[in-house]
Protein backbone atom coordinates (compact mmCIF):
# COMPACT_ATOMS: atom_id res chain seq x y z
CA UNK A 1 0.00 0.00 0.00
CA UNK A 2 2.80 2.41 0.71
CA UNK A 3 3.63 1.91 -2.83
CA UNK A 4 1.17 3.14 -4.49
CA UNK A 5 0.64 5.95 -1.75
CA UNK A 6 4.07 6.80 -2.42
CA UNK A 7 3.65 6.62 -6.49
CA UNK A 8 0.36 9.22 -6.70
CA UNK A 9 2.57 11.28 -4.04
CA UNK A 10 5.36 11.55 -6.86
CA UNK A 11 2.64 11.53 -9.48
CA UNK A 12 1.03 15.03 -8.12
CA UNK A 13 4.68 16.24 -7.53
CA UNK A 14 5.51 15.59 -11.24
CA UNK A 15 2.60 17.72 -12.38
CA UNK A 16 3.48 20.52 -9.87
CA UNK A 17 6.97 20.94 -11.02
CA UNK A 18 7.51 19.12 -14.39
CA UNK A 19 4.60 20.01 -16.17
CA UNK A 20 3.89 23.48 -17.99
CA UNK A 21 0.51 24.17 -18.11
CA UNK A 22 -1.04 26.12 -20.79
CA UNK A 23 -2.50 29.88 -19.99
CA UNK A 24 -6.29 30.39 -19.79
CA UNK A 25 -6.70 31.82 -23.40
CA UNK A 26 -4.87 28.85 -24.99
CA UNK A 27 -6.74 26.57 -23.22
CA UNK A 28 -9.94 28.52 -24.61
CA UNK A 29 -8.69 28.59 -28.11
CA UNK A 30 -7.68 25.02 -28.63
CA UNK A 31 -11.11 23.91 -27.30
CA UNK A 32 -12.91 25.84 -29.88
CA UNK A 33 -10.42 24.15 -32.14
CA UNK A 34 -11.39 20.70 -30.72
CA UNK A 35 -15.16 21.46 -30.73
CA UNK A 36 -15.28 22.49 -34.54
CA UNK A 37 -12.95 19.42 -35.92
CA UNK A 38 -15.80 17.49 -33.92
CA UNK A 39 -18.55 18.84 -35.25
CA UNK A 40 -16.79 18.96 -38.94
CA UNK A 41 -15.79 14.97 -38.12
CA UNK A 42 -19.37 14.09 -37.18
CA UNK A 43 -21.44 15.75 -39.92
CA UNK A 44 -19.05 14.57 -42.93
CA UNK A 45 -19.08 10.67 -41.20
CA UNK A 46 -23.19 11.41 -41.08
CA UNK A 47 -22.70 12.53 -44.55
CA UNK A 48 -20.74 9.53 -45.91
CA UNK A 49 -22.82 7.18 -43.77
CA UNK A 50 -26.58 8.60 -45.82
CA UNK A 51 -24.47 8.45 -49.13
CA UNK A 52 -23.80 4.60 -48.71
CA UNK A 53 -27.30 4.39 -47.10
CA UNK A 54 -28.54 5.44 -50.26
CA UNK A 55 -26.45 4.10 -52.25
CA UNK A 56 -26.94 0.82 -50.86
CA UNK A 57 -31.11 1.09 -51.05
CA UNK A 58 -30.93 1.97 -54.39
CA UNK A 59 -28.95 -1.34 -54.89
CA UNK A 60 -31.69 -3.42 -53.80
CA UNK A 61 -34.43 -1.95 -55.15
CA UNK A 62 -32.31 -2.27 -58.65
CA UNK A 63 -32.25 -6.33 -57.60
CA UNK A 64 -35.51 -6.41 -56.79
CA UNK A 65 -37.06 -5.15 -59.96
Amino acid sequence: MAKIVNYISEAFGELKTNVTWPSWPEVQRLTIIVAVFSITFSLATWGVDEVFAKTIETFFTWLKS
